[in-house]
C-alpha cells in the first residue's frame, strides 16, 4: 500500500474547476503520490494558476489541444508509479478514494484496473458511474447512471472503470498498448475508457469496483452534455472500437442492436426522451441525422488505420469469441436503457 501512485489529470480550459480537483488530491490519505497535469493548450490562465499555487504538481504543456488520448499518453510516459490514476479535471475525490481503490486492486493480481463510485456533482446523491456497462455495437454507459447513490454498495467485478476516475496497473497498460499508444489517439475524445477496457479484457485482465472510493463529477463540463461534437465523436468512435476489438461474429451481431437503437433514438428525438430527445431540444432533428451521416462517413475514411490496429489487437487476443459473448451478456445493458438514459 505504500507503492508510488501517479495521479494524471488532463486539463483543457479547466480554470473553473481544476483547483478543487487538485485540492482533493492534496487531501488524500494515501501517503505516496505524484501528481502530473498535462495541459492541452488552455488559454484561460489555468496553467499559470497551477504553476503559482500548486508547486508540487508537475505541469506538462502540449501547446495545443491534442485530445484525451494523446494528452494522457504523454502524461503516462512521464509517470513513475506502479499504478496510475487517470482523473478528469472536473472531478473531486473523497480523502480516502485512492487508498480504497489501491486496496481493492491489490486483492488479485488479475485485476488490471479499479473503478470508483462516481457521483454527479449536481443533483446530489445521483450516480454517474459505478464502473461501465457495454452494448453489443460498441457503445457503453456508466453502470448505474442516474440511479440513487445508495445503490451499488458491493465490492465486485465490473466490465471496466469509467475514465473519469480509474486506477490502472502500469503492467496492464504496457500489456495492452498498441504500437506506442496506451489510449487510441485517433479517437480524440469519448469511448477511450471502453476501448481500453475491451483491450484489457481481450488480454485476460479484469476490473474490480470499489464502492468506498468516492468521486464527484461535473458531467461533460468541457464539451457540454449534449453537444454536437460529443454526439459525433461518440458514434464515430464506437464504430472504430467495434472494428478494432470485436471478432467478426460479434460485429455482425452488434449491427442488429445498432438498427434497433436507431429506431428507439429516433422515437426519443420526437418524444423528448433520452439523450437524442435532449439533443433535439437544442439542435434540429435534421442536425442529428447529419451528425450520424458524418460519423459513419468519417469512420469509413479512417478504416485503414483502424484495421492496422485491429490486426495487432486480434493477433494478441487471449480470450475466445465465446468468452466475449459471455462478457457482453454478463456486463451488458439493454437497448431501451442505453437509448433512453440521459
Amino acid at each position: 500500500m505504500d507503492e508510488l501512485v501517479s495521479v494524471l489529470i488532463l486539463n483543457w480550459n479547466g480554470g473553473a474547476f481544476i483547483a478543487k480537483c487538485l485540492d482533493s488530491i492534496l487531501s488524500q490519505d494515501y501517503p505516496n503520490l505524484e501528481t502530473i497535469v498535462v495541459d492541452n493548450g488552455s488559454d484561460d490562465g489555468s496553467p499559470d494558476m497551477i504553476r503559482k499555487n500548486y508547486k508540487s504538481v508537475i505541469l506538462l504543456e502540449t501547446g495545443q489541444n491534442l485530445g484525451f488520448g494523446a494528452g494522457n499518453n504523454i502524461g503516462i510516459t512521464q509517470t513513475k508509479g506502479t499504478c496510475i490514476l487517470v482523473l478528469n479535471n472536473d472531478a473531486t475525490l473523497h480523502p480516502a478514494c485512492i487508498s480504497e481503490m489501491k486496496k481493492s486492486l491489490e486483492k488479485d493480481p488479475g485485476f488490471g484496473a479499479c473503478a470508483s463510485k462516481i457521483y454527479i456533482a449536481d443533483p446530489p446523491d445521483t450516480l454517474d458511474a459505478a464502473g461501465i456497462t457495454v452494448f453489443p455495437d460498441g457503445l457503453s454507459i456508466g453502470r448505474g447512471r442516474l440511479e440513487p447513490g445508495s445503490l451499488h454498495q458491493k465490492e465486485e467485478e465490473v466490465f471496466f472503470a469509467s475514465g473519469c476516475c480509474a486506477l490502472y496497473r502500469r503492467e496492464m497498460l504496457e500489456d495492452i498498448k498498441v504500437g506506442d499508444e496506451y489510449y487510441d489517439e485517433d479517437f480524440f475524445a469519448y469511448a477511450d475508457d471502453t476501448d481500453v477496457g475491451w483491450r484489457a479484457r481481450l488480454r485476460g485482465w479484469r476490473c474490480i469496483y470499489a464502492p468506498s472510493a468516492l468521486a464527484w463529477h461535473l458531467h461533460s463540463a468541457s464539451s457540454g452534455t449534449y453537444s454536437s461534437l460529443k454526439a459525433y465523436l461518440v458514434e464515430r468512435n464506437r464504430i472504430w472500437l467495434q472494428v478494432k476489438n470485436f471478432p467478426f461474429p460479434l460485429i455482425l451481431y452488434g449491427e442488429f442492436f445498432t438498427f434497433y437503437r436507431y429506431i428507439l433514438q429516433t422515437y426519443g428525438a420526437f418524444t423528448g426522451r433520452g439523450a437524442s430527445g435532449a439533443f433535439s431540444k437544442t439542435y434540429s432533428r435534421g442536425m442529428l441525422m447529419l451528425i450520424l451521416f458524418r460519423a459513419w462517413r468519417d469512420s469509413l475514411r479512417g478504416l485503414p488505420r483502424i484495421l492496422a490496429k485491429r490486426r495487432e489487437i486480434q493477433k494478441r487476443r487471449s480470450v475466445s469469441t465465446k468468452e466475449m459473448f459471455r462478457l457482453m451478456k454478463l456486463y451488458g445493458i439493454g437497448t431501451k436503457e442505453i437509448s433512453f438514459k440521459g
